[in-house]
C-alpha cells in the first residue's frame, strides 16, 4: 500500500489537507488529516470563554440585585434562577459564598471607579460630579445588607477586600476633590480617604433604622465642603 499526496497544498471541501490512500485495488479515496478536529476545537475555545465571561457578569449583576433585596445570605438557587443559569454553573464560577461576595464587591467598586472619570468629564461642574459620585457611593454602602457581618468573619477571602476598596476608590475621590478645589467650588486641601470614611460612618445604621436618612446626612456633609 502506498500513500501519495493529491495536488500539492490543495484543500479539501472541509478546509483541511486531503491525503489519498492507494491500496492498488481501485480509485484512491481522500481521507482527512488528523488535525481537522483540533482546529475546530481551537475555534470553539474563544466562544466558550466569551460565554463563561457573560455568565459570570450575569451572575454578578443578579447577585448584586439579590443582595439589595435579601442580603448576602440569599439562597444560591435564587441568584442562579434570576441569572438564568443552573446551580452547577454558579458553583463553577463561585465555589463558595465568600467568593461570590468578594466578586460582587469588587465588581461594584470597579463600577464606581469607572463612573468617576465619566462624571468628571460630562458634568456641568466638578462639584456636580462630586455630589453625584458620592450619591453612588452611598448607594454602594447602604445596600450591602449583611456585608458588615460577613466581613467580620474569619474567612481568608475577605482579608484583602478593605485594602482593595481604599486602593481603588480613594484616588478617584482625590481626583474629583482636586478638580472641584481648582475650580474654586470647595475649600482646598480635602483628603479623599477622610471624606470616604466620614461618608461611611454616616451610613452606619441606615439599614436597621428606618427613621435615619443617611443620604440626607451625607448631603449636608458635602454641602459643607463648599467655599463660602
Amino acid at each position: 500500500m502506498t500513500i501519495r499526496n493529491m495536488v500539492p497544498f490543495a484543500k479539501g471541501s472541509g478546509g483541511g489537507d486531503d491525503v489519498v490512500v492507494d491500496n492498488g485495488s481501485g480509485p484512491a479515496a481522500p481521507r482527512k488529516r488528523a488535525d481537522a478536529a483540533p482546529r475546530k476545537r481551537a475555534d470553539a475555545a474563544p466562544r466558550k470563554r466569551a460565554d463563561a465571561q457573560r455568565n459570570a457578569k450575569t451572575l454578578l449583576d443578579a447577585a448584586a440585585a439579590a443582595f439589595v433585596r435579601s442580603g448576602v445570605d440569599v439562597p444560591v438557587r435564587d441568584i442562579a434562577a434570576q441569572a438564568g443559569v443552573g446551580v452547577g454553573t454558579f458553583y463553577r464560577h463561585f465555589p463558595t459564598r465568600a467568593d461570590l461576595i468578594v466578586a460582587v464587591y469588587r465588581h461594584q467598586i470597579e463600577a464606581c471607579v469607572e463612573v468617576g472619570a465619566t462624571l468628571l468629564a460630562k458634568s456641568e461642574t466638578p462639584y456636580a460630579a462630586l455630589t453625584q459620585w458620592i450619591n453612588l457611593f452611598v448607594d454602594f454602602l447602604a445596600t450591602k445588607h449583611g456585608l458588615a457581618g460577613a466581613l467580620q468573619s474569619n474567612d481568608a477571602a475577605f482579608e484583602t477586600l478593605h485594602a482593595y476598596f481604599l486602593e481603588r476608590l480613594v484616588p478617584v475621590c482625590d481626583q474629583i476633590l482636586d478638580a472641584a478645589a481648582t475650580a474654586g467650588e470647595i475649600r482646598p486641601g480635602l483628603d479623599g480617604h477622610q471624606l470616604l470614611r466620614a461618608v461611611g460612618n454616616l451610613c452606619i445604621g441606615a439599614e436597621t433604622d428606618p427613621r435615619y436618612d443617611a443620604r440626607r446626612m451625607v448631603e449636608i456633609l458635602i454641602a459643607g465642603l463648599r467655599c463660602q
